[in-house]
């Protein structure tokens, strides 16, 4: 358990203290041959392969440590936003509401 919490507190320490792209990059691969050569492969496999899978953008993060987290947080008021008003047929009228709300 204590190996799995490491690996854990290793991956949070590289976004806390990495500040260079190409050094981000080489401890995000350390940290992934870490969970691949781990018993904690299955646990982390899904994080793992989200890495894997899309460090090029992960790694963008590093450039001016900024995430998209207000934009998803926006989309989700919309979400909600939309939800309360189903049945609005007015896509512009919807937009006015929208942007009245929320601008």
């Amino acid at each position: 358990m204590q190996e799995a919490y490491e690996l854990t507190r290793e991956l949070g320490i590289i976004y806390q203290t990495t500040k260079d792209k190409s050094v981000a990059y080489t401890k995000l691969a350390q940290w992934y041959n870490k969970i691949e050569n781990s018993k904690f492969s299955k646990t982390f496999g899904t994080v793992a392969r989200s890495i894997q899978n899309h460090y090029r953008n992960i790694l963008n993060f590093f450039d001016n440590r900024s995430t998209n987290a207000s934009a998803e947080s926006f989309n989700a008021k919309i979400k909600a936003f939309r939800a309360q008003f189903r049945g609005v047929k007015s896509i512009p009228f919807f937009l006015f509401r929208l942007s009245n709300i929320y601008a």
